[in-house]
């Protein structure tokens, strides 16, 4: 027995509050060190002539990656506290683990083991019930659709009439979206993300003049306020995009320290390293990366604070927006962030709070902070594996089981799990223009734990590298668009809202990994019925035994099949464990088992 690689840590994505009365226990040990895991546990004060009373619960293996595997129990403590160890078991023997070693036999001392104090029910964490239903769409506003032409600047350009550059213009507005929502319902999206809408000199808004202020190139408030009318009348939830990290150049408080300098009174609120101050040849302040337009802000400066306080909280109260999506979150401080929860959860309680975080997050995602961040490790492997064809089978399955297990599960419900966005180059384009490559990624996207989005324009085959060719005016002209692109990614949104087990009441799980033909076998389960995807992510067809799925057994299922015409059809199986399963190339198929 690997001892050295057992670890167990009673908080966070290891032990934590799933419901108000379920806790959800992992451990994690060597890649196939050990045979079988049991958790002990009970009442840390249930004991009688001196000993402690104990149950036991197999664990199930969650997962395994090149190096670890997961254990995984819920477990329902009676009196909502547990003390808990772990008997593990491989071919040669059996020890408990406990938070102070490794023995023989059970410790008769309830200190020696882990504790789950209480379960709190204000301490579990709660995301807003919604967002585990919603399939997200990033629209950026000055590139999706031009509704108004009276408030275009004055250097707009006919829509589509060239490629677009960090600077140019072409018009887009808030009424160009409300003319656009019987496509978005159509498409069945029911969550729109805004990237910034507020005042600002650029074209992508992300350096922010006036935070209280609509860009008027964008429409008004009244022209908002209709547009989110509209939209909640569709049952579509708005997001906007708070950018709190840092200002624009041109942001009042920050013009005010370019004039005075050493005396003004706004000197405090960014992070100034000595004066005068100079944008170039680099900002001799704290920016956002060394851009000199974007000056980091003091989020601990109390009148910075309520001021950004106060923005959260107007944008809410005043247009019933729904969520906020937080840009280079992870750079403000935490302190910051817990107030604004309070601020936002507070003003609407079912209001979804989202970072961009790229990276592992656990610490915004206890419960103070964030409901959730862009799953970026998401996004790398499925580019990798699905559309670069850059990553093995094994390395994909890893990584996503390494996702999995980063989070807590009620977590990993609400991740936002995106393929592309306007800071990245299209997924047409990562798939070196392959649709079918595409498709795949959207199979795994909208059948994967989360909430998923799609970056306007992808569901027709738009295509364009990085920034700022990911950023190109939405194609309307329909004969210019991949028409079966979006039946087929229709089709699945709309698979996913029919079905719960699609989307986030199954248990997610790897079953299958053939390196040699770059197929992948997973499932969606509950205790009723099991949904089996193989797919088949290579130039060439492939051949898949069912025995790797079903063992040898004849098993009653059926091929539940998505037709390019639209429908959602099952056609009855009788699949042995000696047959195989034909799976053409970069293709897959779906079969549905009962429990």
């Amino acid at each position: 027995m690997l001892k050295e690689a057992i670890y167990h840590r009673p908080k966070n994505n290891f032990a934590y509050a799933y419901d108000n009365e379920t806790l959800h226990v992992v451990l994690q040990t060597a890649k196939d060190d050990l045979d079988s895991v049991a958790l002990i546990y009970g009442d840390p004060y249930n004991c009688q002539n001196g000993h402690w009373i104990s149950q036991t619960l197999t664990m199930e293996k969650s997962g395994s990656t090149a190096l670890h595997d997961f254990w995984f129990v819920a477990v329902t403590p009676e009196f909502h506290r547990m003390r808990y160890g772990f008997r593990c078991s491989d071919a040669s023997e059996t020890l408990l683990y406990t938070e102070r070693g490794f023995h023989q036999t059970l410790p008769s001392d309830t200190a020696f083991y882990f504790c789950f104090p209480y379960l709190n029910k204000i301490d579990v964490f709660q995301a807003p019930s919604w967002v585990k239903d919603t399939v997200w769409y990033q629209i950026f506003p000055e590139r999706f659709a031009n509704g108004d032409s009276s408030n275009d600047p004055e250097r707009t350009l006919p829509w589509e009439s060239t490629d677009p550059s960090q600077s140019n213009m072409f018009g887009g507005d808030f009424q160009g979206i409300i003319d656009r929502l019987n496509y978005l319902e159509k498409l069945g999206i029911n969550g729109i993300y805004l990237t910034p809408i507020f005042k600002a000199n650029s074209n992508h808004k992300y350096d922010t003049i006036d935070y209280m202020e609509i860009d008027p190139q964008f429409g008004d408030k009244e022209t908002f306020r209709e547009l989110v009318r509209k939209c909640h009348k569709r049952g579509i939830r708005v997001m906007l995009d708070a950018v709190f990290n840092h200002s624009g150049y041109f942001f009042e408080p920050f013009q005010d320290v370019l004039k005075n300098q050493e005396a003004s009174k706004y000197k405090d609120w960014f992070h100034l390293w000595d004066f005068p101050i100079a944008a170039d040849p680099t900002p001799n302040y704290d920016a956002f990366a060394f851009v000199p337009s974007m000056p980091k802000l003091n989020t601990e400066h109390p009148k910075v604070k309520k001021y950004l306080l106060d923005v959260a909280r107007y944008w809410i109260k005043e247009f019933d927006i729904d969520g906020w999506r937080l840009d280079v979150a992870n750079e403000v401080d935490h302190v910051f962030w817990r107030d604004f929860r309070q601020v936002v959860k507070k003003t609407k309680p079912d209001a979804y709070i989202l970072g961009e975080i790229w990276h592992d997050s656990m610490p915004w995602l206890q419960g103070d902070q964030f409901d959730a961040v862009m799953n970026y490790p998401f996004t790398n492997a499925v580019i990798e594996f699905f559309g670069k064809h850059a990553m093995t089978a094994s390395d994909f399955t890893n990584t996503i089981t390494d996702v999995q297990h980063m989070y807590p599960k009620n977590v990993n419900e609400v991740a936002f799990n995106l393929l592309d966005s306007h800071d990245t180059p299209r997924i047409l384009t990562l798939a070196e223009g392959n649709p079918e490559r595409v498709k795949l990624m959207y199979l795994f996207q909208l059948t994967f734990t989360g909430t998923p989005c799609i970056y306007y324009g992808d569901e027709i085959g738009m295509d364009g590298g990085q920034d700022p060719g990911c950023r190109a005016c939405m194609i309307w002209n329909e004969d210019k668009q991949d028409q079966k692109l979006f039946r087929y990614l229709r089709l699945l949104i709309r698979f996913r809202k029919s079905d719960p087990l699609v989307a986030n009441d199954g248990d997610f799980r790897f079953l299958y990994v053939d390196e040699a033909t770059q197929t992948i076998v997973y499932e969606k389960s509950n205790s009723e019925r099991r949904l089996i995807f193989i797919v088949n992510n290579s130039d060439v067809e492939t051949k898949v035994k069912m025995e790797k799925v079903f063992g040898t057994n004849h098993e009653k299922v059926k091929e539940v099949i998505l037709s390019e015409e639209g429908s959602i059809r099952k056609k009855q199986l009788i699949l042995s464990g000696t047959e195989s399963l034909i799976i053409g190339p970069t293709g897959y198929k779906l079969i549905e088992q009962l429990s």
